[in-house]
């Protein structure tokens, strides 16, 4: 959820890879691109794997590619410099996509990244990874999905169709940027929606689905460590949503961290903000997706 959808790859450059990134753009890593985790509607659910070239920890991060619940795909060379100082700490970075607005709805989303979750953890041997350090990533739509995953991770179906659905979808660490974490005062139908909410479709949803689809409301004791950063100036997202949600976690004793940049917009914009993010965020992956004993 942002400003101006179309320019996806470019605010979330700008907002998370620090200016060093960019210097080594150009550094290698391997890249598998178009992995598909699922299928809807005779379509592909695809993400892109980003191997590091050395010192691979082990641990994967999956990166919500969303921003207003659009999913969009790019070459996945444009997003080395966002993900270049993840993987020169030796993450898997794994880039996922899912059915995007206008075509699909938030709740189709959040079942598109959990599958995509069941899908990594039952390959991870293939992926070279290990399926019980798994972190997720995103920034708003996509820091709302990442909660989402955060908040409602499960052990998995045991009447399940399939063998994937029987995969637990739970994540180890959560971090989410500018996230909206209550979606009944967003959606359309919602007396408190802000008029820029209608730039985005996906938020034509009824009021009794909102609930059911926010983070705020599926808060628990077993909820995955979450890092929750906002921008002070943020009048999308208002940084009141990260305030509702560290309540929550604290009232649950979740392990949680809640960081409001106080000059920062929706873009948490600014050299220093986007060095802290990226400071912050692989910190906090440090502390929860290291190797076990």
């Amino acid at each position: 959820m942002k400003q101006q959808p179309l320019c996806l790859a470019i605010t979330l450059a700008s907002a998370l890879a620090c200016s060093t990134a960019l210097a080594e753009a150009n550094r290698p890593s391997q890249i598998e691109p178009d992995v598909v985790y699922g299928h809807k509607d005779g379509l592909a659910l695809t993400m892109d794997v980003y191997r590091p070239e050395s010192g691979a920890n082990g641990a994967a991060i999956l990166f919500m590619v969303s921003g207003g619940w659009y999913s969009r795909w790019a070459p996945p060379e444009q997003a080395k410099p966002l993900f270049q100082p993840y993987l020169d700490k030796g993450y898997t970075m794994m880039a996922v996509r899912h059915g995007s607005s206008p075509r699909y709805s938030i709740p189709e989303a959040v079942s598109d990244v959990r599958q995509a979750v069941r899908f990594v953890r039952k390959n991870a041997k293939r992926f070279g990874v290990d399926g019980e350090r798994l972190g997720v990533l995103g920034m708003s739509a996509g820091g709302h999905l990442a909660l989402m995953l955060g908040t409602t991770g499960d052990d998995g179906l045991p009447d399940a169709k399939d063998d994937l659905g029987r995969v637990s979808s739970r994540v180890a660490a959560v971090v989410a940027l500018v996230p909206p974490t209550d979606l009944r005062v967003a959606v359309w139908d919602a007396p408190e929606s802000l008029p820029a909410y209608r730039n985005f479709p996906a938020l034509n949803l009824p009021l009794k689905e909102a609930g059911p689809n926010s983070p705020l409301v599926h808060v628990t004791e077993d909820d995955a460590p979450s890092l929750v950063i906002m921008g002070g100036k943020d009048d999308l997202v208002p940084p009141k949503h990260g305030h509702w949600i560290d309540e929550a976690f604290r009232k649950k004793g979740v392990q949680h961290k809640l960081i409001v940049l106080p000059d920062a917009g929706h873009g948490l914009e600014g050299d220093e903000n986007r060095a802290a993010v990226v400071r912050e965020a692989i910190g906090w992956f440090d502390r929860y997706l290291a190797q076990r004993k």
